[in-house]
């Protein structure tokens, strides 16, 4: 059960108080054409049920085969890692039941893991870099897919019915444990950001995973304790289960670093628990109190031999490795001349992927910077998501900015195309026909609103003759506003000065 105590301490005061100790699982779902186990394809979006084997089934005589596939990826991320990689490793039966779990056991690796001792460098905002040290990548296998219908929250708890979908069951998973990090202080919610962060980039570069957290290709269990300054033993910790996006691990850690100085401070203990978080709320609710492996009851899987490594395999899948992140980061940097600000920027916002797959589709450095860090941002921050989650792809970028150049819409414009394309009223040409949006560049009409602006400003008309050129911007803004944004503001300026005899 939960702790009786759910009320909050303030961030700033939870910190006065207590030292958080971070510690994270992240399950990241292999891109393997079949499954960790059986032929089934693995594949995201069939129809429910579609995707499977008897073995994924569980069902009597049927014998588990390991992919060799979903061994080299987990190989590739333990040397990403820096992890010594087993030279033998084996598998065992995690004993539960659950109605996502058709076997009611789930293969995984509990004593022998075939990644091991590694660390990786994570660099927060302003540059600082927190090492963290990483226990043990294992490989296993995920769950099916359980829908609860009926109810209000799409929890269990209050639905009516379930529905299960097994597609997912035996899918590859790589299950990343850290050790104990301790020392990230008040900045330990960014670190959790930042950290899950870096995996995602790290098997996303590997190939290896798709790495779409709004998929569930890399989810998150965070785990928290707090213990008072000064004190070396462990507090009690919770297990905020699946997060799955960057932005609610941040939410998450920080929700239960203050929730546990609530309870602490209000006299009782923290339970042991899993917990789950809910976006709308930016909170955690209880699960179920947290098994520890011995409920368990992990034993060797019978069915499978051990996975044997040489130092040649591994040295052939270490030279399969692309560029590290962090150089891969650099080179960029460099190749589409960001300043060292601007670069960071991008990265602390999370686009430099989507900045790199828009300049790829054809757009310029400066055109794709400019999108993802203005306008993408901007609606990311009203909608409280992440820029990548607002629905803009490369391509779209690519084309509007195609129409800006041809002089068929121009910036202010191009921003209200995307707003129809994101309502879902077509392709930007659509939205242009229907909403009337092209760019006016014929003289008559620009002539019309030139004399009217000039009428209406005598004063700058008798400055812009006199020889202050620099002027004619409050004509040009009269002009756009009397075309609704609409007029080609180089054309509107060139016929300013054509009209009053000036050279521009």
């Amino acid at each position: 059960m939960s702790a009786v105590t759910e009320e909050i301490l303030s961030f700033e005061e939870a910190m006065e108080k207590y030292d958080p100790v971070l510690g994270f699982e992240v399950h990241v779902e292999l891109n393997t054409k079949t499954k960790m186990f059986s032929s089934a394809p693995n594949v995201f979006g069939d129809e429910p049920n579609t995707a499977i084997t008897p073995v994924d089934l569980g069902l009597p005589g049927v014998l588990p085969v390991v992919n060799k596939a979903a061994v080299e990826s987990s190989i590739k991320i333990g040397l990403a890692l820096g992890c010594k990689i087993a030279p033998s490793c084996t598998f065992a039966r995690k004993q539960y039941f659950y109605p996502d779990t058709p076997k009611n056991f789930q293969t995984s690796q509990y004593e022998d893991p075939i990644a091991f001792d590694g660390s990786i460098d994570i660099e927060l905002e302003d540059g600082t870099v927190f090492t963290v040290e990483i226990e043990r990548a294992h490989m296993e296998e995920d769950a099916g897919k359980l829908t609860h219908m009926g109810g209000a929250t799409g929890r269990i708890q209050g639905a009516d019915f379930s529905l299960v979908d097994y597609n997912r069951a035996g899918v590859p998973l790589v299950e990343i444990v850290t050790k104990p990090i301790e020392g990230a202080g008040s900045r330990a919610p960014e670190l959790a950001k930042a950290y899950v962060a870096a995996i995602r980039e790290i098997v996303k570069n590997l190939g290896v995973s798709d790495a779409k957290m709004e998929r569930g290709n890399v989810r998150c269990d965070a785990n928290v304790s707090l213990r008072p300054h000064g004190q070396e033993k462990f507090g009690t910790r919770s297990e905020t289960k699946n997060v799955n996006s960057l932005r609610a691990v941040e939410r998450a850690v920080r929700f239960e670093i203050q929730r546990h100085a609530a309870v602490l401070d209000s006299g009782e203990k923290v339970v042991q628990e899993t917990r789950h978080w809910h976006e709308d709320t930016r909170s955690t609710t209880s699960g179920r109190p947290k098994s520890d492996a011995d409920d368990y009851r992990y034993f060797p899987e019978p069915d499978l031999l051990p996975v044997v490594t040489t130092e040649e395999w591994i040295e052939e899948l270490r030279a399969q490795l692309p560029e590290p992140p962090a150089e891969r980061r650099k080179r960029l940097k460099t190749d589409w001349g960001y300043s060292d600000a601007e670069f960071r920027d991008v990265v602390n916002a999370g686009v430099m992927d989507a900045i790199e797959e828009t300049i790829a589709a054809g757009a310029s450095a400066a055109v794709a910077r400019k999108w993802w860090m203005g306008e993408v941002s901007r609606r990311a921050k009203e909608a409280e998501v992440d820029p990548v989650d607002v629905g803009v792809t490369p391509e779209l970028i690519v084309e509007l900015d195609k129409l800006v150049q041809a002089g068929k819409i121009n910036d202010k414009l191009s921003r209200q195309v995307l707003d129809g394309v994101l309502a879902g009223e077509g392709t930007p040409e659509e939205v242009i026909e229907k909403r009337g949006l092209a760019v006016v560049s014929d003289d008559g009409p620009l002539l019309e609103a030139i004399d009217a602006a000039l009428a209406a400003q005598p004063d700058v008309a008798e400055k812009i003759r006199g020889g202050k050129v620099q002027a004619a911007g409050a004509i040009v803004g009269g002009v756009m506003k009397a075309t609704r944004g609409q007029a080609d503001a180089g054309r509107v300026r060139e016929l300013i000065f054509e009209r009053l005899g000036v050279q521009g």
